[in-house]
């Protein structure tokens, strides 16, 4: 079952949705059969159990019940939150249990339970939230590596403005009543993606392609720091058709053969812009190299200056 993006649930209905932290990992379903074994898959349905050895004693967890789980392999960052860039190292090591093993002691992956679809032989997909959510929590389900995160009824906004505070993508909302649906994506399941901004300035750009003949398929921005323009991503996303095709003049008019950031992007086929024109995007996060995730464009910013030293 996969979630859908969109709002915060209204006050007025938000009694009707439970509330969780929506996690940056990689999505595992866990098959408990009772036989002491433990097979986890992710979405794609590969097996990859021998990716993180630390999750092997969850075969255990319930003894000689049998069931079946959904959740979320983790890696935290040094504040506790899910970072995807760390679980990246652990991704893929299913060829290499001697690496994984190595890795599991550098870079430790976490288990986030919240779901059971069967249970004791008997499919749960039919059952509403509320009552598999009950199941799950009845399991007790706490290890050493995995854990059921808690869920909160209502209080929706005090959900989003935590996981905002926190510096989280933001939370995830489930209706009361809702059944599971296998390989759906449902608009019972809503991810509500916590939105931050920042100013930018245009160093570049990269031709679009088909109707974007001619037009910016993206622009590459930075950042300054210490009087130097830093890369900070690509944005492709967020513009109209006009104003797509302001934004083309403005960056003909700006053109220049040299590159303003600080090192040069991998980006081919870029085209350089005098670094003058500034802009406000959205991004629901950063990496650790100080990379905008997921950015979008908002808005031009003729109002504030580049502050470009020439």
């Amino acid at each position: 079952m996969l979630a859908t993006p969109g709002p915060l649930p209204s006050a007025g209905v938000e009694d009707r949705w439970a509330f969780e932290v929506k996690q940056d990992g990689q999505r595992a379903m866990v098959y408990l059969p009772g036989d002491g074994t433990v097979l986890l898959r992710a979405r794609s349905g590969t097996d990859i159990t021998a990716a993180y050895p630390e999750l092997l004693p969850l075969a255990g967890a319930l003894g000689a019940r049998s069931g079946v789980l959904d959740g979320e392999i983790v890696a935290l960052d040094d504040q506790g939150r899910s970072d995807f860039e760390r679980l990246q190292q652990r991704m893929g090591l299913v060829g290499s249990p001697a690496k994984a093993a190595r890795m599991a002691g550098r870079v430790p992956a976490r288990l986030l339970l919240f779901d059971v679809v069967h249970l004791d032989g008997r499919l749960l997909t039919g059952l509403p939230y509320a009552e598999r959510r009950e199941l799950l929590e009845g399991l007790g389900l706490a290890g050493p590596s995995w854990s059921t995160p808690a869920a909160i009824t209502g209080h929706g906004a005090e959900a989003w403005e935590m996981a905002r505070g926190a510096g989280l993508e933001g939370p995830i909302a489930e209706r009361l009543t809702s059944r599971y649906e296998p390989g759906a994506r449902s608009k019972n399941w809503v991810k509500i993606k916590v939105h931050r901004l920042a100013d930018v300035v245009i160093g570049g750009w990269v031709p679009g392609r088909g109707r974007l003949t001619g037009l910016p398929g993206a622009v590459l921005v930075g950042e300054r720091h210490d009087g130097l323009l830093d890369y900070a991503g690509s944005v492709g996303t967020g513009w109209s058709q006009t104003e797509r095709t302001r934004l083309a003049a403005l960056l003909q008019a700006a053109a220049t053969d040299a590159c303003p950031f600080a090192q040069v992007p991998p980006v081919t086929g870029a085209r350089w812009v005098l670094p003058k024109l500034v802009g406000e995007v959205r991004y629901t996060s950063r990496t650790r190299a100080g990379r905008l995730r997921h950015p979008s464009w908002h808005r031009l910013r003729p109002d504030l200056a580049s502050d470009d030293p020439t």
